[in-house]
């Protein structure tokens, strides 16, 4: 078998996907790092842009990432000023996490970057085949989801 016939392998839709995934996963990480951040903190900013203030419990919900992960990334952006907490009025033991201005600079910063990234891994689709890729994985995910 020469190098250019593929082999059972790499015909597996399995195969490829985790292949791929490993790649986006670098590219990703690259361009975290880049911009000083890292997946975590765009999540969660993403999920304050989207749906407001809201409890580390909810955010983590929203963003899915593990609670204790969720506690350590909030610590460091709201070490860098990028979100503040409060006490919720409606239960004392809760906060309630906000972005704040600068969170809001820094998540232009990073959504600039993330679509950048994009463009780069998705650079040999089109723009059907970016948007048939992304249904196709939404139903894989979706349904492993339910299960």
């Amino acid at each position: 078998m020469d190098e250019q016939t593929p082999s059972a392998l790499t015909r597996l839709p399995s195969w490829l996907l985790t292949q791929s995934a490993a790649q986006v996963h670098r590219t990703i990480t690259e361009t975290f790092t880049a911009g000083g951040a890292r997946a975590y903190h765009f999540r969660l900013l993403a999920t304050l842009v989207e749906f407001g203030p809201a409890s580390q419990a909810e955010l983590g919900r929203r963003s899915f990432i593990d609670r204790s992960d969720v506690v350590a990334a909030l610590n460091e952006l709201e070490e860098d000023g990028y979100v503040g907490r409060s006490p919720d009025p409606a239960d004392g033991r809760r906060n309630i996490i906000k972005i704040t201005a600068a969170g809001r600079r820094h998540y232009k910063r990073l959504a600039a970057l993330v679509t950048d990234a994009q463009d780069e891994i998705f650079a040999p689709l089109s723009a059907t085949d970016r948007t048939r890729l992304a249904s196709i994985l939404g139903k894989l995910l979706a349904y492993h989801q339910e299960r």
